[in-house]
C-alpha cells in the first residue's frame, strides 16, 4: 500500500492538475474572448496602413491593401493638403499637435479639479457630522441617475452667459468641480479609516482642515491615483460636449478634430485609412495609460467596496 501511494503521488507532482474538459473549455472562452476583443484593434491597424484608394478595391482582404505610412503622416500633419489629396485622402495640413496639447490642457483641468473638490465633498459627508448629511448625500448621489444628455443644454446655456464658448475653460467647467461618481468613490475609502487615526490628530492639536491635507489626503494617494487615471481617460474621450462649445482651432480638442478625416474627398469618399490612424494615435496614450494602472485600480476598487 506505501509504494501504490508512493506511485501515485510520484506521477501526480503536488500543485499540478490534470487537463479536464472544463479547464479545456474555460481556457478556449477565454482565448475567444481575448481575440474578439483584439480584432477591432488590428483591423483600425490594418486600414491605417492601407493606401486609401485601394481599400474601396478590396474591403475584405485581412492584411493592408497597397501597404503605406501616408495614413500615418496625414494624422500627425506631416502631409501637405495636396499630398493628401493625391493620395486620396483628406485632412492635410492638421495641425496635430495643437489639438494634442488642447486635449492635454482640458483633461488635465478636469482631473485636477474634479479630484480636489470631491475629495473635500467626500470627507465632508463622510468624517464631518452636521445636521442632514446622509439626505443631502442621498439627494447629491441621485445625481448619478441624471443621465448626460439631459445636462448638455442648461451646460450650453451657462457657459455661453460666462461668455467660455470656444474656449477651453468652457469645455472643461461643467466636470472640473465635482461629479457624483468621485464623490461616491473617495466617500466609500474615507469611510474605511480608522477613527483613531483622526483622533489622534486632533489630540495633537489639529484643526479639520490640517487633518484633511496632512493626514486624510496622503492617506487617500492610492483611490486618489486610480480616480485620476478613470477621470483623465473620460475627460480624454469625451466627444459631444467638446463638439458643442468648441468652433476652431484654438480650442478644438483631438477627438472633436477626428471629424475632419470623414471629409468626402474626389477620389474615394471617406478617408478611412487617415480616421483610423488619427483614432489609433488618440487611443494609445490612453490605452498606455489604463495598461500601466490596470492592476492598481482594481485593487482599488475591491478595496473601497464598489461592485
Amino acid at each position: 500500500m506505501t509504494a501504490a501511494t508512493a506511485t501515485t503521488t510520484k506521477a501526480r507532482p503536488a500543485g499540478r492538475r490534470g487537463l479536464s474538459p472544463g479547464r479545456v473549455l474555460a481556457w478556449s472562452a477565454m482565448a475567444a474572448i481575448v481575440l474578439i476583443t483584439l480584432l477591432p484593434f488590428y483591423w483600425i491597424l490594418r486600414t491605417a496602413l492601407s493606401s486609401n484608394s485601394a481599400l474601396a478595391a478590396d474591403p475584405g482582404n485581412p492584411l493592408p491593401v497597397d501597404p503605406t505610412t501616408g495614413g500615418f503622416e496625414r494624422a500627425l500633419g506631416l502631409q501637405s493638403t495636396e499630398e493628401a489629396i493625391a493620395q486620396g485622402g483628406a485632412g492635410g495640413g492638421l495641425k496635430f499637435w495643437r489639438y494634442l496639447i488642447n486635449s492635454v490642457i482640458v483633461s488635465t483641468l478636469i482631473t485636477v479639479g474634479q479630484i480636489f473638490f470631491s475629495a473635500m465633498a467626500a470627507y465632508a459627508f463622510a468624517r464631518l457630522r452636521w445636521r442632514g448629511r446622509d439626505k443631502v448625500f442621498a439627494l447629491f448621489l441621485a445625481g448619478l441617475m441624471v443621465p448626460t444628455i439631459f445636462t448638455l443644454l442648461p451646460n450650453f446655456v451657462l457657459v455661453k452667459e460666462l461668455g467660455l464658448v470656444d474656449n477651453l475653460l468652457g469645455i472643461a467647467l461643467p466636470t472640473m468641480l465635482m461629479t457624483p461618481f468621485a464623490v461616491f468613490f473617495l466617500r466609500q475609502f474615507f469611510m474605511n479609516v480608522p477613527r483613531e487615526v483622526e483622533e489622534a490628530a486632533l489630540l495633537d492639536g489639529a484643526g479639520k482642515i490640517r487633518i484633511f491635507f496632512r493626514v486624510m489626503l496622503p492617506m487617500a494617494s492610492t483611490p486618489i491615483l486610480t480616480l485620476g487615471v478613470l477621470t483623465y481617460i473620460t475627460a480624454w474621450n469625451d466627444y459631444f460636449w467638446p463638439l458643442m462649445v468648441s468652433y476652431s482651432d484654438s480650442s478644438r480638442v483631438l477627438t472633436v478634430a477626428l471629424a475632419i478625416f470623414r471629409a468626402q474627398t474626389p477620389q474615394s469618399g471617406y478617408d478611412w485609412s487617415g480616421l483610423m490612424a488619427a483614432t489609433l494615435i488618440a487611443a494609445l496614450p490612453m490605452l498606455l495609460l489604463f495598461a500601466c494602472f490596470a492592476r492598481r485600480i482594481v485593487s482599488t476598487i475591491s478595496f473601497t467596496g464598489i461592485k
